[in-house]
């Protein structure tokens, strides 16, 4: 079984992009700033768009929220090794 959400880049040829690929029906990507990422957000749907906009929204904060969990995990990781 597949993580809801995977982190994607492609750093040698978008280096201030970051993806957050969403695994679950409606699957979709969305690509933003990697300082900022409600900045510049594009979304790449994979399975057809849902017409219900409020769903849309609420997977974009689920996103949002996993890539900072996951970031700050990363920071905390990397402080521990830092040690």
């Amino acid at each position: 079984m597949l993580p809801k959400f995977l982190i994607a880049d492609n750093s040698q040829e978008l280096p201030d992009q970051i993806f957050v690929v969403h695994t679950e029906f409606p699957r979709f990507i969305v690509g933003s700033d990697v300082e900022d990422f409600e900045s510049n957000q594009e979304i790449h749907w994979i399975d057809e768009k849902p017409s219900d906009e409020n769903l849309v929204a609420d997977l974009l904060v689920e996103a949002e929220s996993f890539l900072n969990n996951e970031l700050d995990n990363q920071d905390e990781l990397f402080d521990e090794d830092d040690e």
